[in-house]
């Protein structure tokens, strides 16, 4: 007997390539025994939305497109009582989601994966501010190049179009006085950089406490950049975040958490999942431990 999977796709994502590659996905589906229901997203907000209207008559839900198609999907799914497996089959500029869930590249075992090769493991999530996210929220500087780097500069440059841009950035940024609070701690100073995140790969790269991520462990991975009291200071910073080598000291601040609260002096803008994600003075960021089970390749 079939079963039954709802794909939710992005047609926009990828500069439309998800369109050439679309029989090809359905086909794979139907070979390994799903009758599949399709949902092309008419704008944002939608994939959430479909997901969380229609996932709970489906076994299994895949959705295509990037980063963004994703996040939006799972927060849809989050909202569910008894969410079924996602599966995920990337066509973004970057993909680090699928870096991170380690899936094949190309169309086809990406969709092989999805439809049943892959492994459905249980993935925290976040929410900042009750608005979910899968893999990072962040503020100050470089968090805004991800929704501003135009589309074609991605597409030429990668990953490195979000370096170009965060540079670029950065006569533009001043640092924010904020008092985080975290699993019983607190620490307060001027930060020009924040990042809450658990994933192997964010804007294309490695990030500097990558070692310590364990998907489902209900630990983030922070990283906060203070404001350079020299320029050694604001190398070890960039070094960081860049990886170049491992910062000692300096502007850089790491550890682990479950839950943070950033309360700024003024309203504090975000991104998540490098999509803007508000800006309020104070924000609290928790974790969903095995939230959700998405779905791993080998």
């Amino acid at each position: 007997m079939l079963k039954h999977l709802l794909f939710i796709y992005n047609p926009t994502s990828g500069t439309g390539k998800i369109a050439n590659e679309l029989s090809t996905v359905l086909d794979t589906f139907t070979k390994a025994g799903w009758l599949t229901t399709v949902y092309p997203t008419q704008g944002k907000g939608d994939a959430a939305r479909a997901a969380r209207e229609l996932g709970p008559q489906f076994e299994r839900v895949v959705c295509a497109g990037g980063d963004g198609t994703l996040s939006e999907v799972s927060g849809g799914l989050l909202g569910l009582e008894a969410p079924p497996p996602l599966g995920y089959i990337p066509f973004g500029s970057t993909n680090d989601c699928a870096a991170t869930l380690h899936l094949p590249k190309g169309a086809k075992r990406a969709t092989l994966a999805a439809a049943g090769a892959g492994t459905p493991t249980p993935i925290d999530m976040g929410l900042l501010n009750d608005r979910p996210f899968v893999y990072v929220a962040a503020f100050g500087a470089f968090t805004n190049v991800a929704y501003d780097t135009p589309q074609d500069l991605k597409k030429t440059f990668g990953h490195l179009a979000y370096i170009f841009g965060g540079i670029a950035s950065l006569p533009t940024i001043s640092p924010y006085h904020i008092k985080v609070e975290y699993d019983g701690h607190m620490l307060e100073d001027d930060f020009y950089f924040g990042m809450v995140s658990n994933s192997l790969s964010i804007g294309g790269i490695k990030p500097p406490n990558s070692d310590q991520v364990v998907l489902d462990d209900g630990l983030f991975e922070v990283t906060l950049v203070k404001k350079p009291l020299s320029l050694a200071d604001l190398a070890n910073g960039f070094q960081a975040l860049i990886n170049l080598s491992p910062a000692d000291g300096g502007a850089l601040i790491q550890f682990q958490a479950s839950s943070l609260t950033f309360a700024c002096d003024r309203p504090l803008p975000w991104t998540i999942d490098g999509e803007f994600g508000g800006s309020q003075p104070v924000n609290e960021i928790t974790n969903r431990q095995k939230a959700l089970q998405i779905i791993q390749g080998a």
